[in-house]
């Protein structure tokens, strides 16, 4: 009888004490080898194409409503604005905590959700809460702003990197300097906005000559009036014009100061009064809400805030391309700009890290494992670290899984389990063809044996990180991306090990036997002691 059909009615009388997956591995080990490959090339390209940063992505079922009102009365603040709007709020469903701050011309209230209800959801559930609070017949309807609503992302507050420009120049031309940066940064689709610290905005400030003033008989709201209604663009309908219809509009802005201070404030008979007679109009700073310092200069400071999702490195790259670009067109050569608190730098370290202990790893188990199995044998367990570390790349990318110091902790802290359930299979392997089985008899054996072990063995390790996938709050949020990596890095071991191994093993694993007839003649009738 052929030898080969030998092997073939062997193998299939276990079949049944082995997954079907396994089985199939076995019986298809082209296959496996293709798949293998595919792994390896779409693996690399899941690593490169998943946003990097420093931390998870974490969004609390937070929301913030802010309302403007000007009433320099708190008592008056929280009466009209932050009590109704606490009341319309609490009759909302989920809601875990509500906060208010009233303060002089703005009201803040701060919504706390259980975070079974998503972000989504509770911004909906909050807007519709305070359109109906503004229903009331008690509620203000004469807001000078629309109330803000907001929900809370950690993502796109925090800044990724700051850029400080200093030099020779005022602080006007550092900032003139500093809005073509923002301009051009913002411009980045991996990059929210850009915020300009350290160098206070500017107003029209009128001081109004109070004995002036009252001497020609005026008083302070003639002088608002006055401005407001001449700072006034309003439409001027529409004009026909050959046969076309054309918008025609006023502009009221003030182009320069000078229009300012000639505004006539009263006008009566021969007696007309200026902005000029009764003030003093200057264009000058702001009181200042920030501070920007360096070595106790000062600076004007760029915080770059990345949007949600997008990789780091990719932007910290871009904008250092962006700054290499400009200077010596758009900005001056002499210009000092001071990148710090750039977060991509970590992220990077930690990058290279995570490769150079799988590398390290690699070589550790297959140097542990040539003193026990040889070479051959060795480096079909250790492959199971890089396809093991592939396959979850390309799981948490399909999830939309950034790669974080969480996720990257997580692959270290199961590096050294990625190996345990392919040393017991191609152990196993290696035993029984030592035996002087073929290859497919041994193989069926050898998984069939310990299959059943290394899954209780695998799942018991995932089960033990399984509460931590439920771990409440804000914390809960951060943490979580920690035993769900380490579960699909683990899941992603034990396929490795039932199926990428046993068709390795079972197409080019050699023993070496010194007498490989010996359990041959041990079974002849004609053996004898």
């Amino acid at each position: 009888m052929d030898h080969s059909n030998i092997e073939n009615e062997a193998y299939g009388e276990g079949h049944g004490k082995q997954f079907a997956i396994t089985s199939w591995a076995v019986k298809n080990r082209t296959t496996v080898i293709v798949i293998t490959a595919l792994i390896f090339v779409y693996g690399i390209y899941s690593y490169i194409a998943m946003p990097k940063e420093s931390f998870p992505e974490v969004v609390t079922p937070e929301i913030y409503v802010g309302v403007p009102y000007n009433s320099s009365s708190v008592v008056d603040i929280e009466k009209l604005i932050t009590k109704p709007l606490e009341k319309e709020i609490n009759t909302i469903t989920g809601v875990d905590e509500i906060d208010s701050t009233s303060v002089p011309n703005y009201s803040t209230i701060q919504v706390k959700f259980d975070y079974d209800v998503t972000p989504t959801e509770a911004l909906r559930k909050v807007k519709d809460a305070v359109d109906k609070a503004q229903g009331d017949v008690n509620f203000p309807k004469d807001l000078p702003a629309e109330p803000n609503v907001f929900a809370m992302n950690f993502s796109e507050i925090m800044p990724v990197m700051n850029l400080n420009l200093s030099g020779d120049y005022s602080l006007d031309q550092l900032h003139h300097y500093g809005k073509i940066l923002e301009d051009r940064i913002e411009a980045l689709p991996e990059i929210n906005k850009v915020e300009i610290r350290g160098v206070p905005e500017k107003e029209v400030k009128v001081n109004v000559d109070l004995h002036q003033l009252e001497a020609l008989q005026l008083n302070f709201g003639d002088v608002a009036m006055a401005l407001q209604t001449e700072n006034l663009t309003m439409s001027g309908g529409e004009v026909l014009t050959d046969g076309q219809r054309r918008a025609v509009r006023v502009v009221g802005e003030f182009p320069d100061m000078e229009t300012i201070r000639d505004i006539v404030i009263k006008n009566e008979k021969l007696n007309e009064v200026r902005l000029r007679d009764v003030a003093e109009v200057s264009f000058d700073y702001k009181e200042a809400d920030s501070y920007a310092r360096e070595y106790g200069n000062p600076v004007v400071m760029l915080d770059v805030i990345k949007r949600a999702g997008e990789n780091l490195i990719i932007a910290s790259d871009k904008i250092n391309e962006i700054l290499k670009e400009a200077r010596g067109t758009v900005i001056p050569e002499d210009l000092t700009i001071t990148v710090t608190n750039d977060q991509s730098d970590d992220t990077r370290v930690q990058v290279d890290e995570l490769f150079n202990h799988i590398i390290f790893g690699v070589i550790l188990v297959v140097g542990t494992l040539l003193f026990f199995l040889g070479l051959r044998n060795a480096i079909f367990v250790g492959l199971a670290i890089p396809m093991s570390m592939f396959i979850s790349f390309i799981i948490l990318n399909a999830f939309g899984v950034t790669l974080n110091i969480m996720v990257l902790f997580s692959l270290i802290l199961a590096l050294g389990r990625l190996v345990d359930d392919g040393i017991v299979i191609v152990e196993n392997i290696y035993r029984h063809m030592s035996n002087g089985e073929p290859a497919m008899i041994a193989t069926r054996k050898a998984v069939g044996e310990v299959t059943m072990p290394i899954v209780a063995a695998t799942t018991a390790t995932v089960m033990v990180f399984v509460p931590l996938i439920f771990w409440p709050g804000i914390m809960g949020q951060f943490m979580k991306w920690m035993p769900i990596t380490f579960m699909v890095a683990l899941s992603s071991s034990l396929f490795v090990a039932l199926v990428v191994n046993p068709a390795l093993s079972t197409q080019f694993m050699k023993v070496e036997r010194e007498n490989p007839n010996a359990k041959r003649s041990t079974d002849s009738p004609e053996f004898s002691l």
